[in-house]
């Protein structure tokens, strides 16, 4: 079946962050995208992630015209309280010239969606059986069965894989082309939306592990409990979720309705190079970074802001430099965040739990933790980090 054939500059495959960032970017330059996604509009609008952005990325969008996207649903703008062993602790970061902001991620979604589509950008959704052809030649193509059912092809200059860790786009490389470095942190998360407030908010670090309460809304939060690596949702039913995470904060916490609940894996992951032949991965489809550093949209959008400008260049001078340095120019950054990732989740684990590093680990994080508290050059440099600025 060899279905309708179209011609675009660059296919996006994947409308999330890093997808509908890149196609406004490319919309507002001139260059001629189309944006796929597998998912149903109303599924990618409604899914629930972290919405951090930092100061990076909030500089970006305002420099290339987009800063509305950035008002959303009003959030508790509040650092969040920090504890210590059931023991409020004080914060005084340095944070000047942050602007980092709290926007829930399926708000800034809606609101890219709605500005793509909006100066008439193409984008397709329910694009069921993608796949990628030639992507080693002149012309690659996509290939894709609409909502109708139709087979669709879409021939172009360069596919930009923005569809996640688990997508076609890295998969359609061959694994002796890519390398894969890779690690496993010696616990995991259960993960919890809850249709309460975030009270207490913020984190906190306990011997039985660690805990986390995050705005999500007026009347939602997501909290987080470190566990074991074999556990099971099961394991986890709703009362013992709230008495952990009070027991963890060592303050009362007020329980309600438990929307969604599910295990997550934390782990480190880099792929190199982050391109073969026409093809380049850009957010979660070239990296993962576990959620304690909340670096994952500051990656997806840096890797966007390199490739848009590699594309916009090519295009409008015939100059192809930047796009064939894309994965020198990204890599150095996405390894010095792996390192502020590792580090950061790393002591606020070992902090309080012993059951994996051992007692020695936890002294040695206390003590790069009151280092925080201490040193103005340790704050600045975290703050530095946690800006997305270094």
């Amino acid at each position: 079946m060899t279905g309708n054939r179209e011609n675009t500059t660059v296919a996006v495959i994947g409308a999330g962050v890093a997808g509908l960032t890149l196609g406004n970017f490319l919309l507002r330059n001139g260059v001629d995208c189309v944006v796929l996604e597998k998912h149903s509009r109303a599924y990618v609008e409604q899914r629930q992630r972290a919405g951090t952005i930092d100061a990076f990325g909030v500089r970006m969008f305002r420099a290339w015209g987009l800063g509305e996207v950035l008002e959303g649903d009003p959030v508790p703008q509040s650092e969040g309280g920090f504890y210590i062993d059931g023991e409020a602790m004080p914060i005084d970061m340095d944070d000047d010239n942050d602007d980092s902001l709290f926007c829930p991620q399926q708000v800034l979604v809606r609101n890219l969606t709605d500005r793509f589509l909006r100066d008439g950008g193409d984008l397709r959704y329910e694009a069921a059986d993608v796949s990628l052809e030639d992507i080693t030649g002149e012309r690659p193509r996509v290939r894709y069965r609409g909502a109708d059912g139709s087979a669709e092809v879409v021939a172009c200059d360069f596919v930009a894989g923005c569809d996640g860790f688990h997508g076609v786009s890295r998969r359609t490389i061959p694994a002796a082309a890519l390398t894969e470095y890779s690690h496993a942190y010696g616990y995991n998360w259960l993960s919890v939306l809850a249709a309460v407030p975030a009270d207490p908010s913020g984190m906190a670090i306990h011997a039985r592990g660690l805990a986390g309460m995050i705005p999500r809304g007026p009347r939602a939060s997501r909290v987080y409990l470190q566990c074991r690596v074999d556990d099971t949702v099961g394991q986890w039913p709703d009362e013992r979720v709230w008495s952990e995470l009070e027991a963890r904060f060592g303050t009362p916490v007020p329980s309600g309705e438990i929307v969604d609940k599910r295990i997550v894996p934390l782990r480190s992951v880099v792929f190199d190079p982050m391109s073969y032949g026409s093809l380049y991965l850009l957010g979660d489809a070239a990296h993962i970074v576990p959620p304690m550093s909340a670096k994952g949209i500051h990656l997806a959008l840096h890797d966007t802001e390199v490739f848009a400008r590699a594309v916009i260049r090519q295009v409008r001078e015939g100059d192809a430099s930047l796009l064939d340095s894309y994965s020198e120019t990204c890599l150095p950054h996405i390894w010095n965040y792996q390192a502020f990732a590792t580090w950061i989740t790393d002591m606020m684990h070992n902090a309080g739990f012993t059951g994996y590093e051992g007692e020695f680990r936890k002294q040695v994080a206390r003590a790069e933790l009151q280092r925080q508290f201490t040193s103005q050059t340790a704050n600045k440099l975290f703050g530095e980090l946690a800006a997305g600025t270094n």
